[in-house]
């Protein structure tokens, strides 16, 4: 038999039947490397847009805690997202708080989404009191010195060729100077004056944001009970970073869970695709050999076995080679995107193992199904 080895039967033992599988895979090697490919590829686009989602997600949550603040205080009809709402309170409001019984620090802060020449968010902040919510751990340079001057974290100066203290960058179309370089955790990459962001987005003398920091963190719910007892700050969302915190999660990210199914359910279908048509073929190929297993005793079970069997060692294989290959991905975009954030988790590898793996053992069911049907006298008379 040319896939079937004639060493083998349906009542030899397990050894054997192995023998027979890995047989029938290495009889058409392209085609089993392709199967392998399509699962691997399979897994690298399931793992990748995860860990591209939650990297994202987990690195903006990190910075966020960074900034050293309490409490975070914006307008009720803004979202917690950072970029997206304007800056729509006045600034100045800050002095109101300053003057609250317990508040330490109260910095105004923009955050500006921008897509000029790369996807960020600018921070425009006033220096001496986002200073004063934490420290800045400062590499290289110092504080802004003129109105276009840049503090930017050490994650930043090794992207692209490399950026450097004094370097001149262009932000919103207008250069900067890089005063200073910080160890990267403290809200926005790139940070200017609150005053020069606020005029190049046209939102002078507004704020994004309120952060707070308390004298004491039990002094908390007393400061959120004042704020919402003053005349003209009853609309205000005033919230613990804890709780801020908790929102990052996909379910509070619009489009998040959409956009990970539709890319799943995509690589689902290719490697199911591949997968049958792979199984399929080899079937049809086989029909005189399942003849042969079927006359000398093989039950439809067995036949079903040696299918899925063989499917199964494909699906292992690509399995690993997904997994392998997407951490490939993520040393090459840590190399070339430093800051670029790609996360994997052992509980999104193992998810997105177990999905192509079914999706594979999926894709034989059909052709299992199909070579344990053949009558075994049709079998052995097909040419």
């Amino acid at each position: 038999a040319r896939a079937f080895p004639a060493f083998c039967s349906p009542s030899e033992p397990s050894s054997g039947m192995n023998k027979l599988i890995f047989a029938n895979l290495l009889h058409r090697p392209l085609r089993s490397i392709i199967s392998v490919l399509a699962v691997a590829i399979e897994v690298v686009m399931i793992l990748s847009i995860v860990g591209i989602f939650m990297g994202m997600l987990n690195d903006t949550k990190q910075r966020t805690n960074g900034i050293g603040a309490d409490l975070v205080v914006r307008p009720s009809n803004t979202s917690f997202i950072s970029g997206v709402s304007g800056a729509p309170m006045p600034a100045r409001t800050a002095e109101v708080f300053r003057r609250m019984n317990h508040v330490a620090v109260a910095s105004p802060v923009i955050t500006s989404f921008s897509m000029a020449g790369s996807v960020e968010i600018l921070y425009g902040i006033d220096y001496p009191s986002y200073n004063a919510l934490k420290p800045f751990t400062w590499v290289a340079g110092g504080p802004f010195k003129g109105p276009y001057d840049v503090i930017v974290d050490d994650i930043f100066t090794r992207t692209g060729q490399g950026h450097h203290l004094g370097e001149t960058i262009e932000i919103l179309n207008h250069p900067f100077r890089i005063c200073g370089v910080v160890e990267s955790g403290k809200g926005g990459r790139k940070m200017v004056p609150i005053e020069t962001l606020g005029v190049l987005i046209g939102s002078e003398g507004k704020a994004s944001v309120l952060y707070l920091k308390s004298d004491n963190p039990a002094n908390e719910d007393a400061i959120v009970k004042e704020i919402a007892a003053t005349r003209g700050l009853e609309g205000y969302h005033v919230q613990t970073m804890d709780e801020l915190l908790s929102q990052y999660t996909p379910a509070k990210f619009p489009g998040f869970d959409l956009a990970l199914n539709v890319v799943i359910s995509i690589a689902v279908i290719v490697g199911f695709l591949v997968i049958f048509q792979t199984m399929y073929t080899a079937v049809l190929e086989r029909t005189r050999e399942i003849g042969i297993l079927k006359s000398m005793g093989a039950s439809k079970l067995t036949i079903v076995g040696v299918v899925l069997r063989e499917c199964a060692v494909l699906a292992v294989v690509g399995v690993l080679a997904g997994i392998v290959a997407t951490f490939g991905v993520q040393a090459l975009l840590s190399v070339r995107f430093p800051a670029f954030a790609f996360e994997l988790t052992a509980a999104w590898i193992v998810r997105g193992a177990a999905i192509a793996f079914a999706g594979a053992i999926c894709g034989a069911l059909y052709p299992a199904w199909m070579a344990a049907r053949k009558d075994p006298i049709d079998a052995l008379a097909y040419e």
